[in-house]
């Protein structure tokens, strides 16, 4: 007779494979990989319900709904030529004014979102000066999963994390902002060393981008005054949800449940035009994921698995929190950071149950592996596969050596200025 522990690392393992192939989407795998744990008897269906983590499902929709209003406005399209203005349309500027709004953006939005509104500028405002597009889009990409470790709401690793441990926003600001805008500044500037020969334009030229006129972008000035101040109430119960014993999903949700009740009150074609863009997919991506990994949990896996890992660093908090940081960033430079971490929260909650005494190095290790590691290759976060294909529909291409080339070196250099911080301030 196969055990149910046998049976559930054996759909685990297909479902992650299959994931990594992208032979089928990763959606599919893990709704089937979901209900196969269920039909096969290894977890019934309200174990699986339970392992769900609703609160990071209810943080996302909310976001997402919030960001597809929003973008209705014209803001994004503003705060590009505004940046590209700010800098007098100076290319190298430029690249560090293109890159400092997606991070900041990445930071309060998601990283996919910020750079779906983001890109479509760039390529404007780079045709216009004839410049070449590709280090503006890779200063991007690396922009945007830099912004994501920055607080709790920019990356879902930091969101599941905080979740799962109870962690708020200022948590996050406390203990990743500070690190995330270090490796800002140092990425930026490798690449200004790697890229300025290329970032040239004339006088005309620049002078055409300070003739565009920012405010024309703005689409819809009532609508984004209501934006903004739902947006700055939402951020404000993010930072006192804490305090007042409420869960983020709740912040979030109840930002987009106001701002659809300002906006469309009874516009039903809107109001689907809006819940159509939330990116169910990945919701239920998620919903799916978080029933394979308790299906691991509920048999045992998870639990051996910590044990081994106490084992190979006889317990040592330091030997340990270095473990979970560079492994956390190999895994997600090559395999999807969402189930990666999935897995390894619980793993981390049991080496807590076997004795491990302090757990805070081994959060913000995985938080900074997880979200930094994503920037060493095209696949290694959602935010990146979105550009390049965004760039190949206007004749671009990055190509994947090509990118890691020159990305690689640049998230293990960041991997290292995490590992110094985590040294230095929990150990």
């Amino acid at each position: 007779m196969v055990s149910s522990t046998t049976v559930a690392v054996v759909i685990f393992v297909a479902a992650y494979a299959l994931i990594i192939s992208e032979k089928v989407h990763r959606t599919i795998v893990g709704i089937v990989g979901a209900m196969l744990m269920i039909l096969a008897g290894v977890i019934t269906q309200d174990q699986a319900i339970s392992h769900i983590d609703f609160n990071t499902l209810g943080l996302l929709i909310g976001m997402m709904i919030i960001v597809a209003i929003t973008s209705e406005t014209g803001l994004f399209n503003f705060l590009a030529i505004w940046a590209a203005k700010k800098v007098k349309a100076q290319p190298i500027k430029l690249l560090l004014a293109l890159s400092g709004l997606t991070m900041v953006c990445s930071a309060l939005l998601d990283n996919v979102t910020t750079v779906l509104l983001t890109v479509p500028i760039t390529f404007s405002i780079t045709a216009q000066l004839k410049v070449d597009v590709i280090p503006y889009l890779i200063s991007q990409i690396l922009a945007s999963n830099i912004g994501g470790t920055a607080t709790l709401i920019g990356d879902p690793p930091n969101i599941m994390i905080g979740s799962a441990v109870g962690l708020n926003f200022m948590d996050f600001l406390a203990n990743t902002t500070g690190i995330a805008v270090l490796c800002f500044f140092v990425v930026d500037a490798i690449l200004i060393l790697i890229y300025h020969k290329e970032l040239k334009t004339t006088p005309d030229l620049q002078a055409q981008v300070m003739r565009l006129n920012a405010k024309k972008q703005i689409a819809n000035p009532p609508l984004l005054k209501k934006c903004l101040v739902v947006i700055f109430l939402t951020i404000f119960l993010f930072v006192v949800h804490g305090y007042l014993g409420l869960q983020t999903a709740t912040a979030a949700l109840s930002g987009a449940g106001l701002l659809l009740l300002i906006t469309y009150t009874r516009d039903e074609h809107m109001i689907a035009k809006v819940l159509s863009k939330v990116e169910w997919t990945a919701i239920f991506f998620f919903a799916g994921l978080f029933v394979l990994v308790g299906a691991l949990v509920e048999t045992g896996v998870i639990n051996m698995l910590a044990a081994e890992a106490i084992k190979v660093t006889s317990g040592n908090e330091t030997a340990t929190a270095m473990l979970i940081l560079w492994m956390s960033a190999f895994a997600s430079a090559f395999i999807d950071n969402i189930p990666f971490v999935a897995t390894l929260i619980p793993l981390i909650q049991d080496m807590g149950a076997m004795g491990l005494s302090n757990l805070d190095p081994m959060w913000w290790s995985l938080a900074l592996g997880a979200c930094l590691g994503g920037n060493g290759t095209l696949i290694g976060a959602s935010a990146n596969v979105v550009v390049a294909s965004m760039a190949a529909q206007r004749g671009r291409q990055i190509s994947f050596l090509g990118f890691m080339k020159v990305a690689f070196p640049i998230m293990i250099l960041t991997v290292i200025l995490s590992s110094v911080y985590v040294l230095i301030r929990y150990l």
